[in-house]
């Protein structure tokens, strides 16, 4: 990675900290605190990244993605040493709920209601390509078929229509 990637990694760590020790407590169940060590882990990932000639074009995706491998090699990690066998009865009475706690359902609504909005915002065609190609599960080519276009017209409003929903999201996210 070049010297001056590296830089502008570290200045985008910098910039979307918070946003990012958000996403890990998520990751990590709502362990604040797992999600900062995870964090900084992060950090000095990216500070002792070789130079060499690799150009990133979306630093924050790059680093979104090394927090994410990092939290789960975390879970993996605690998972394998949970398995260990060592357990006693009281452990076995201290096994986690699955279910989402309650604040990650909260969040998980007002998400969805976020997206729910978003995709009422959408106009017809850019709205009805993305329901039928990401819930439906149709191909681009029935999703043209049916809406009277070209395939590669579909393709334009599904990626329309997605960023449109993820700016929605980031931008309520940003409040």
């Amino acid at each position: 990675m070049r010297r001056d990637t590296a830089s502008i990694l570290i200045s985008s760590f910098q910039e979307n900290y918070d946003h990012l020790v958000r996403f890990l407590t998520r990751r990590m169940g709502g362990d604040s605190q797992r999600a900062a060590d995870i964090a900084q882990d992060t950090y000095l990932r990216l500070a002792s990244a070789p130079p060499g000639d690799v150009q990133i074009d979306n630093p924050r995706a790059y680093i979104y993605r090394v927090a994410g491998n990092l939290a789960i090699d975390w879970l993996r990690r605690e998972k394998r040493h949970s398995g260990s066998g060592t357990e006693t009865a009281q452990d076995a009475c201290l096994v986690a709920d699955p279910k989402p706690s309650p604040e990650a359902t909260a969040m998980g609504r007002e998400q969805l209601a976020l997206l729910d909005r978003a995709l009422d915002r959408l106009p017809e065609n850019p709205r009805r390509a993305l329901l039928m190609f990401r819930v439906d599960g149709l191909p681009h080519a029935e999703i043209a078929r049916q809406l009277g276009v070209s395939e590669s017209m579909v393709a334009k409003y599904i990626a329309r229509a997605l960023q449109q929903c993820r700016d929605e999201l980031w931008r309520a996210d940003q409040k």
